[in-house]
Formats: structure tokens, C-alpha cells, sequence
């Protein structure tokens, strides 16, 4: 093809690291020898803004405003010299590149400091035990916000670091709001962005811009982006895709909004580029493209006659990053939530292991649509190809899945495969606190690099999980919790209120829940968020079988996902907001496990009915998940020695037999007989995980019965294993 694709992310979505959805479709091009390039316009617009020449634009532009500050504005501009002379060594300690400024910056000296720095209090419970370097990336990212509100207030109501006039876009069954403010006069921020994209348009010489839209908050910019394409280079085409079309856009019907782009596609990316780019070269009617809305006329038609299938996991290409400017990012540290900080702090290469969710039944989620409806895995060495790739090209070798739901059995395959290779990865990814995660599938998974883990808990009620169809109860989230935790993997815990017929004392019980939880240290991080109601859910699909009502039948011509119902069965939801939200930051902080829970909000609430041992208590009594004969015995310790060493007692002489195991931090040394020990030593180096080959423990079994005339299952259940299942021999 002759074609030249330009992909384009538009402001804003992540400081520290790109979205990944551009370099998944560029790398997927690379295959096809289609030439393509890639810009972050968020990220160029940022590192345009906050420079000295950018403030100093941004100050100029306040002045002329005529806009009357607020105290705390004029504070900034009145300091303005400071801010201009301080931005470029903050930038560059926010990209790693200047460390030492770390030492200035907490002396309180260094930073100008406006309302932002009024939240300091706990400071010291965030940072005391991490370090200098945290604490200052903290307060730079304060200083970045004091920045930002004086943006808000003066010059560019819209503004926000991971999203952009996010109010135009979320839900916005009208196109009316976002076209008058699109046909409305440039913003600050508007023209900044325009002026970097023409720039990047001369240099690029696309034919085909497309446009990736995540979120809400990237779809006026977006629309900016071709508003501009569409006057100065009318020739060129525009499309427009991702994770807010496919969720918002499959009823558009307003021709108005094909005035900024050409098309808008649906789902995953690939076959309707390929389609797109043959229809742009003649080979292909527009009718047979592939899941894409054009405008014909002043009509807006839906053209999905095209035979060819979806393009399999296998076959989509490793993500390419290339043209992102990738050492630039800045790695900010927002809020002491500890899993929110792994989302802004740090450079992730972001990866799929699974296309969909393997589980694909929760009411609440969108699993009618393709992104979670269709699921397909790849290999474990397909997938760790692509991670050695990203590791080359990106020089980073942290990971962040950004699966729906990672399957357990491809997480451990993938885990086993980093481990042949010996390859030093730090990675994280999102869960279903299923009990396939035993103990000893969360410490193979801990030593293969990762670090974190995030699953929704939801409404912590069993007769709400069971309407979600969650497919968990409360107790098995608690013991798989805590099998992450005590193999050192951090854990934190997406909470649900307001599902449809949640009563007030199920809130109550709920947050009971999650204080124990909190309090016996097996979740560390949570976040509280309200139910909403979207249109491709079992819910939103059949309010009536959840006894909710929708408040309008009405669809409007653009957006269509969120849904305003109401909940007769239920409570009154919003109430708890604040409550919910002050408790869990106080138990996130370790403090106030011994308040009532009548003490978090300002109306009466119920007595909660849970037991205050009750997780502890399931802990204990929770059943062990049965051996068997097919599960992998994996060692990850070195290879043993087997040490035989005389003694003398009461005149006699004898020999005792040990076999010594090396860790990182220290000898073990194992009482063992003769005929055990000899075995082990010739068979743990077997079990690690460096060939091909993975013993069962039928085969272990039957080997041992071979070599020592014994029974395995005495020598599994004995001290002597025992002790060895402490050191790293699993059975998975």
C-alpha cells in the first residue's frame, strides 16, 4: 500500500507512560509493510506548556485574560518569575534526569507553593519511609497543579492533566454542547495543540490521520484535532476509534459530527484499518468496510459488509513505541493511594496477555460488547517474545497487563517462561479474585516480577455477588487476598456501592467487610466507586429483571452508554459517597480500625450484622484446594547439596545427613535420611524452571516409589518437604 497512517492519542490521558493503543496498531501495520507514525499530543502539549517559554506564554495570556483572580491565582502570577525559572529543572527531575534536585526541593525552599500545598499533612505517613526522591516528585506534582488550577481559572476552563473538557464528552446523548464548543474561539490550550500538530503534520505527510479516543476526556481534542485536518488539509482522511467509540458511539446518527471526521470504526482496529486503506486506494466499495460509520449524503450509515474476519492474537504483531517520545514522560505522584501511585509513577510498557475477559459475566460490565465478549489468548512464549521486543526497543523493562481480567493458567505459563529466560521484569495486572490464585501459584507469579494486583471486591456482599455473578464470595476474595499479600504482592481491592436493591445495612455490612480486611493487612490499597448503569450491561439491557427503572427511554443521536435509573428496592446511594471514601483513606493509612462505623458519616446508619472476627475467622476455616496427580511441581530455589557429616554421642559414632539449600539472604540446612536426601538432590535441580520439560506429581511419585521402594505421599507430607514448600517448591 502506498499509504502513510498517522496515529494520533489527543490530550490528555496518562503523564508517566502512552496509552498503548497506537503502538499496538503500529506494530500491527509493521507487519504489513504499511508506513506509520505516532504522536502523544497529550504529552507534546505538556512538555510545551510547562517549559519557560511555555509559561511565559501562559502568564502573558492570564494578563490579557482580563479575568479577576482569585487570591490564589494572583499568588502564582505574582510569583511568576519563580515559576518560570524553577519549570525546567522540575520537568527534567520529573523525567528522571535530574535527581539531585530532589535534596532542594524538600527543603521547602525551592518550590513556589500556592493552594495545592495546603493538603501536606500526611506527608510523612506517605513518604517517611520511602525516601527523598518520593517526597519531592510529590511536591513537584503539587506544583504542577497549582499551575494547572491557575489554567482552570484564567484561561482554559477545560483543562486537566488526564483528561481535556471531559463534561463534552461524557454521556453526551447531544452533539450540540461539543459542536458549539468546537465552532466557539480557540482556547490556550486549543492553540498549542494546533500548533504542534501542524508541525507534526508537515514532518509526518500522512494520508489517513486516526485518531484514538480512550476516554471522554480525549474526545474534544480529538475532534480539534480534525476540525483542523479538515481546513487546512481537506485531501487528507480522518478516522476516529477506540475505547470511547466502541462503548458511546455504536448508534451515532448526527451528521454533524462527520464535519470533523471521515469515519469513526468500531472494536478492535485492525481489519477496519486494513479495509479503510483499501477503500482509500479504490480496492474495495465503501459498503464493504469493516464496522465503520461514514456519512453518505446527510445520512449517517453503519457499512459493515466486509467478509474478512478479525485478525487473530497471533497474528496482530508486537506493540511498537517507536516515535514516542518516550524518555520524556514524567512520572508524578498524585495521591498517597498506593495503586493509584503505580498508575503515574514510572515507565509501563503497556501489554494484553488475552483479548475479552475469560470470565465474561459480571451484570454491571459492558460483556455484550466485543472488547470483553470476544475472548482469545495467545501463547506464554508468543507473549514473552513481544516483552524481550518492547524490552529492546523502550530500554524499560517494567509491565502493566491491561487485561480485563489476566487468566490465572496463562498468568502462570507466563510467569514459568520469564523465569526460563532469566529475565528481569517488574509487572502487574488486573484480576478475579478466583481460587485458582493458591499460595503457591501467588509466590511463582511474585518471583517472575510481580509486584501488583488489582480485582473487584465490589458490593463485599455475597448476596450481591451472586447478582452480579461475580462468580467469588467474600471469603474467597479475603484468602486469595491474603495469598497475594504473604508472597508480596500488593493488593488492592475495586469497591462497589449502589448496585441495584443494595439496602443501607448491606453498605453498612460491606464496609465492615472491607475494614477487616484492611486491618489484618491482606488489601492494602481500595478505591469506593458508585454503580452507574451502561447500556451494553445485563443491567442496562434489562433494568427490570434487577428491579431498577431507567429515568428516560429517549436515545440520543451521538452518545449512548450511561444510564440515569432509579433504584425503588435500594437506598439512597449517593449519601454514603463521603463516608465511604473518608474511611477507607483513614484505613489505607493503617489508623481508625477501632472507630464505629457510625462515626464516618453525619446520618444515622444501621448497627453492622458482620461478626467483627468474621474474615479472620473464614481465613482459618477456609477449605485447602485438593493435590492433584497433574499438578506442576516447580522448585525455585538453586540446586541443593547434600552434606553428610560424622558426630559422636555417649561414645558412639554416627552420621547425620542434611541437605543445604542456598537462598538470597541465607543457608538452610535440612535434616534429611540417607535415601531422601540422595533424591532430592538429584531431583529438585530437575523441578526448576529452566527446560522444557515440567514434572507432574504422578511422575515424581511414581519416580520416587522407583527409586527408594517408598511411598511419595509420606515424604509431600512430611517435615521435610514441609520445610522445602517455605523455600520455593510449588505445586501448581
Amino acid at each position: 500500500m502506498d499509504q502513510k497512517v498517522f496515529f494520533i492519542t489527543p490530550p490528555f490521558t496518562q503523564l508517566n507512560t502512552p496509552y498503548p493503543a497506537t503502538a499496538y496498531l503500529k506494530g500491527f501495520l509493521n507487519t504489513l509493510g504499511v508506513a506509520a507514525g505516532q504522536a502523544d499530543m497529550g504529552m507534546e502539549v505538556i512538555l510545551s506548556l510547562f517549559s519557560p517559554a511555555g509559561l511565559k506564554r501562559l502568564f502573558a495570556a492570564v494578563a490579557q485574560s482580563g479575568v479577576r483572580l482569585s487570591a490564589n491565582g494572583r499568588r502564582i502570577v505574582q510569583l511568576s518569575d519563580v515559576y518560570c525559572s524553577t519549570i525546567g529543572p522540575v520537568i527534567d527531575f520529573l523525567q528522571d534526569k535530574n535527581p539531585t534536585l530532589a535534596h532542594s526541593i524538600c527543603t521547602g525552599n525551592y518550590l513556589p507553593e500556592a493552594s495545592r500545598f495546603n493538603q501536606l499533612a500526611d506527608l510523612e505517613w506517605a513518604f517517611g519511609a520511602m525516601g527523598i526522591r518520593d517526597k519531592a516528585r510529590h511536591l513537584a506534582t503539587l506544583y504542577l497543579e497549582d499551575l494547572s488550577d491557575l489554567i482552570v481559572e484564567a484561561v482554559d476552563p477545560h483543562f486537566g492533566f488526564s483528561r481535556y473538557a471531559e463534561r463534552l464528552g461524557r454521556s453526551a446523548a447531544s452533539f450540540d454542547a461539543l459542536d458549539a464548543a468546537l465552532r466557539g474561539p480557540l482556547s490556550f490550550i486549543d492553540e498549542l495543540l494546533l500548533e504542534l500538530l501542524a508541525t507534526r503534520i508537515v514532518t509526518e505527510k500522512p494520508t489517513l490521520v486516526a485518531l484514538s479516543v480512550p476516554f471522554p476526556g480525549n474526545l474534544y481534542s480529538a475532534f480539534k484535532c480534525g476540525q483542523w485536518l479538515k481546513e487546512h488539509y481537506p485531501e487528507m482522511k480522518v478516522c476516529l476509534g477506540g475505547g470511547y467509540a466502541n462503548t458511546e458511539l455504536r448508534g451515532i446518527r448526527d451528521p454533524r459530527v462527520f464535519d470533523y471526521v471521515d469515519f469513526i470504526t468500531l472494536d478492535d482496529g485492525e481489519a477496519p484499518l486494513v479495509n479503510l486503506l483499501e477503500y482509500l486506494e479504490g480496492k474495495r466499495p465503501v459498503d464493504f468496510l469493516k464496522r465503520t460509520f461514514v456519512r453518505l449524503g446527510d445520512e449517517v450509515v453503519y457499512c459493515n459488509a466486509s467478509l474478512q474476519p478479525d485478525y487473530k492474537q497471533i497474528d496482530v504483531g508486537t506493540p511498537d513505541y517507536s516515535g514516542l517520545r518516550l524518555d520524556e514522560y514524567l512520572s508524578v505522584i498524585e495521591i498517597a493511594n498506593p495503586m493509584h501511585r503505580l498508575w503515574s509513577d514510572g515507565r509501563w510498557n503497556k501489554l494484553t496477555l488475552a483479548h475479552g475477559c475469560y470470565w465474561g459475566k459480571c451484570t454491571f460490565c459492558d460483556i455484550s460488547l466485543d472488547y470483553i465478549r470476544t475472548y482469545e489468548a495467545t501463547t506464554a512464549v508468543v507473549l514473552v517474545d513481544r516483552m524481550e521486543t518492547i524490552m529492546r526497543q523502550t530500554g524499560q523493562n517494567g509491565f502493566h497487563f491491561v487485561d480485563e481480567a489476566a487468566p490465572p493458567a496463562l498468568m502462570r505459563e507466563v510467569a514459568l517462561e520469564l523465569l526460563r529466560r532469566k529475565l528481569s521484569v517488574t509487572w502487574w495486572t488486573n484480576i478475579r479474585f478466583e481460587k485458582s490464585f493458591t499460595a503457591d501459584l501467588c509466590r511463582l507469579l511474585a518471583a517472575s516480577g510481580c509486584i501488583a494486583v488489582s480485582g473487584g471486591l465490589e458490593v463485599a456482599s455475597d448476596r450481591l455477588l451472586n447478582l452480579i455473578k461475580k462468580g467469588v464470595t467474600v471469603a474467597q476474595v479475603a484468602k486469595v487476598a491474603a495469598n497475594f499479600t504473604e508472597a508480596g504482592i500488593m493488593v488492592h481491592a475495586y469497591l462497589m456501592y449502589g448496585f441495584p436493591t443494595q439496602t443501607a445495612q448491606e453498605t453498612i455490612d460491606a464496609l465492615e467487610v472491607v475494614r477487616q480486611l484492611f486491618a489484618l493487612g491482606i488489601v492494602q490499597s481500595g478505591f469506593w466507586h458508585q454503580f452507574a448503569m451502561t447500556a451494553h450491561s445485563p443491567v442496562g439491557m434489562d433494568p427490570a429483571a434487577f428491579k431498577v427503572k431507567k429515568v428516560t427511554e429517549a436515545v440520543g443521536a451521538f452518545a449512548h452508554n450511561d444510564m440515569e435509573h432509579t433504584d425503588p428496592t435500594g437506598t439512597d446511594h449517593e449519601r454514603f459517597s463521603a463516608g465511604l471514601r473518608k474511611s477507607l483513606f483513614n484505613y489505607m493509612h493503617g489508623i481508625c480500625f477501632d472507630f464505629p462505623l457510625q462515626e464516618w458519616f453525619d446520618f444515622k446508619v444501621p448497627r453492622t450484622g458482620v461478626e467483627p472476627d468474621y474474615i479472620e475467622h473464614e481465613l482459618l476455616h477456609y477449605p485447602e484446594k485438593e493435590l492433584k496427580p497433574g499438578a506442576k511441581i516447580v522448585w525455585l530455589g538453586d540446586k541443593p547439596v547434600l552434606q553428610r557429616q560424622q558426630r559422636q554421642k555417649k561414645g558412639k559414632s554416627f552420621t547425620v545427613t542434611q541437605l543445604v539449600v542456598y537462598t538470597r539472604r541465607e543457608e538452610l540446612k535440612i535434616a534429611v535420611d540417607e535415601q531422601d536426601g540422595a533424591w532430592l538432590e538429584t531431583r529438585l535441580p530437575l523441578l526448576q524452571p529452566v527446560g522444557e520439560k515440567v514434572y507432574s506429581y504422578a511422575v515424581l511419585a511414581e519416580d520416587y516409589q522407583a527409586a527408594t521402594g517408598r511411598d511419595f505421599e509420606s515424604l509431600w507430607q512430611g517435615p521435610v518437604v514441609d520445610e522445602l514448600r517455605q523455600l520455593g517448591l510449588l505445586a501448581l
